[in-house]
């Protein structure tokens, strides 16, 4: 039997086992999902977005993956069109002609690659200017207070029969004036404040509960006391970084009554998997209920909103504005 003969007989069975192949791993690779949600699949592992602004950060995550799969088909395309084609044939053992500064394909490699960073650099610094865009008077703001191992939450509100004024509270002057000019006036305030081994009552979920109005802007302040945190409410698509000696803000207006979960971010020591906090959006009606309620329990005024900023920083702010 000719060479060639014997190499198309011992391909054969080959061929016939290729669908064999294909069946199981595709069955293999639906059978690992069967619980999974398919109507989940779009969000390509986010959560549900519960904010106004969360779809424009899921619209970037799903942008990001078209494009990513886009060139990853491109490559794996180029692969196997160079595997496939460009083989070592059976019969002829000499080396191929070898190509050298083709100056159209080093331009292709070159630019594209700077054409793809490019095109996600614009639309990532687009949406992150747009998400941490403060408005002139929020509806609410809320100074989230990280520390070693919870969180403290407090409320900058006029509750009725709480006096004091954020804007010259000792408690916030970590807080830059900047972020003081939004504050309402006469805003005596409520705080709840967590430790590790708090509990959602309703729940059960470990943590304090940070409660929040559906429909209307609030505003977070973020100070910490002690070394760097992050602030992740996580069906908001959105986090930031709790540093000392350094205040960030950001704004959402919720869209979905619940209960959902939140953590730091940021390994910030040996009980940071403790870290964990719940945030319950409800109506506006039940929130200022929730308001009077800490009233009644004392917890009138501030917590200590964490370390203030030096003056280099804080010039160093006034000078962006």
């Amino acid at each position: 039997m000719s060479p060639n003969g014997s190499d198309r007989s011992s391909r054969r069975p080959m061929r016939r086992k290729l669908p064999q192949v294909l069946t199981a791993g595709l069955i293999l690779a639906t059978a690992t999902g069967c619980s999974y949600n398919w109507e989940d699949f779009p969000r390509l592992g986010m959560p549900t977005p519960v904010t106004e602004e969360a779809p424009r950060i899921l619209s970037l995550w799903q942008g990001s993956w078209a494009a990513a799969l886009i060139t990853g088909v491109l490559v794996w395309g180029l692969i196997l069109w160079a595997t496939i084609f460009h083989r070592r044939s059976r019969t002829k053992v000499e080396v191929p002609p070898q190509t050298r500064y083709n100056m159209p394909i080093e331009a292709l490699y070159t630019v594209t690659p700077l054409i793809i960073v490019s095109v996600l650099f614009y639309f990532t610094a687009r949406d992150e200017s747009k998400l941490l865009e403060l408005s002139p008077k929020p509806a609410h703001t809320v100074n989230v207070v990280g520390y070693q191992w919870s969180w403290g939450f407090n409320y900058v509100e006029d509750v009725p029969g709480v006096k004091g004024n954020a804007k010259t509270d000792i408690n916030l002057a970590a807080i830059p004036d900047k972020y003081k000019e939004a504050f309402p006036a006469n805003a005596g305030g409520v705080y709840d404040a967590g430790i590790p081994g708090t509990r959602n009552p309703q729940t059960g979920n470990p943590g304090p509960t940070l409660w929040l109005p559906k429909g209307e802007k609030v505003r977070f302040v973020l100070t910490s006391r002690d070394v760097i945190h992050s602030f992740w409410v996580v069906p908001f698509l959105m986090k930031q970084d709790v540093i000392p000696g350094h205040t960030n803000a950001f704004e959402v207006t919720p869209t979905q009554e619940g209960t959902f979960l939140g953590k730091c971010a940021e390994l910030c020591g040996v009980d940071h998997s403790r870290m964990l906090f719940n945030v319950k959006v409800v109506s506006p009606e039940r929130y200022q209920q929730h308001l009077k309620e800490l009233a009644e329990k004392g917890q009138t005024g501030y917590i200590p909103s964490g370390i203030e900023q030096t003056d280099p920083a804080r010039n160093a702010e006034t000078n962006k504005l």
